[in-house]
C-alpha cells in the first residue's frame, strides 16, 4: 500500500521545511576527528558507461535526472540544465590511497561528496550543505539507511518553528515528497550514538551548492537513490570543513 505524506501540514511550505535541514541545532556536539590518508581529485572525462553506474556528462547525464517511480511516489524530474555542470553526478580521477572503496568523503568548503571507488577514481556529487552555525565536521560510519524515511524534528528545532509541534513526540512526519529527507537517508554513527546528522535527499535541487540547511547533508533526490545503493551499511564518513583537508588531519594526528 502506497504511504503518503501527513495532509497536515499546518501551512509549512516545501521551502520551509527544506531549509531546516531536518537535522540537528547549533548546540549539538561535534564529532571528533581522526588522521585519514590524504585524498585529492580533479575533474576527468568518465568512461563510456550507462547512468545506472553514473555516466559521464552529456545526454545520458539527463536521463538521470528525469522524472521517476521510487517506493510509490513520483520523483518529479530536475531541470539539470539549470545546476551547474561540475554538481551534476560523475565519475572523476581521485587519489584515495588508503581508502576503503565505499568510504564517503564529504568536501563541505566544495560541496562535493565522493564515494571512492577502487583504482583511483570516485562518484562525486554536488551537495547542500549546513549554513553557518550549523556546519560539523568529523568522522562517522553510516549505521542505519532508510527508504522514503520518516522525519523526527528535533526539540530544539520545534522550539524554534512551533509549526512543527504536530511532528514531535514521536510522530514524526510521514514519508513523501514534501518530507525534508526526501527519498534516502543515511544516518551517521559514532560507535552507537546517532550523531543526528544524515545523508539525505532533497527536492530543492536549486539550493545545490549551496550552505542552506540546519547542518545535513542533502543531495538532489535522483542522486540519494544512487548514493543510497553506492554505499554500503558501515561505510566509514569523513566531513571535511571550511579549508581543512585529509592531509592537514595526518599531519596533525598524535604520533603513535
Amino acid at each position: 500500500m502506497k504511504t503518503r505524506s501527513n495532509p497536515l501540514l499546518l501551512g509549512v511550505s516545501l521551502a520551509a521545511l527544506a531549509t531546516l535541514g531536518a537535522c540537528t541545532t547549533q548546540g549539538q556536539q561535534r564529532a571528533s576527528i581522526s588522521a585519514a590518508p590524504m585524498a585529492q581529485a580533479y575533474v576527468a572525462p568518465a568512461p563510456a558507461e550507462t547512468i545506472v553506474s553514473g555516466g559521464p556528462i552529456g545526454p545520458v547525464e539527463l536521463t538521470a535526472y528525469a522524472a521517476m517511480e521510487d517506493g510509490g511516489f513520483k520523483l518529479p524530474a530536475i531541470p539539470i540544465n539549470k545546476v551547474d555542470e561540475k554538481f551534476r553526478r560523475q565519475r572523476v580521477v581521485y587519489n584515495g590511497e588508503g581508502l576503503e572503496p565505499g568510504t564517503v568523503v564529504v568536501d563541505t568548503a566544495n560541496h562535493f561528496l565522493y564515494v571512492v571507488e577502487p583504482q583511483g577514481t570516485a562518484m562525486r556529487y554536488g551537495i547542500g550543505v549546513g549554513k553557518a552555525g550549523f556546519s560539523w565536521a568529523g568522522e562517522a560510519d553510516i549505521k542505519d539507511k532508510q527508504h522514503w524515511p520518516k522525519w523526527f524534528p528535533p526539540v530544539e528545532m520545534i522550539a524554534r518553528r512551533p509549526e512543527l509541534k504536530p511532528y514531535g513526540n514521536e510522530v514524526g512526519m510521514n514519508p513523501g515528497l514534501m518530507n525534508p529527507l526526501g527519498a534516502r537517508a543515511l544516518y551517521l554513527y559514532q560507535g552507537n550514538k546517532d550523531t543526528l546528522y544524515r545523508l539525505h535527499g532533497t527536492p530543492e535541487w536549486w539550493s545545490i551548492g549551496k550552505s542552506v540547511s540546519s547542518g545535513c547533508i542533502r543531495l538532489m533526490n535522483q542522486d540519494i537513490v544512487d548514493l543510497y545503493d553506492r554505499v554500503p551499511m558501515n561505510a566509514r564518513v569523513i566531513v571535511l570543513q571550511g579549508k581543512e583537508r585529509l592531509a592537514d588531519r595526518r599531519r596533525n594526528a598524535p604520533q603513535s
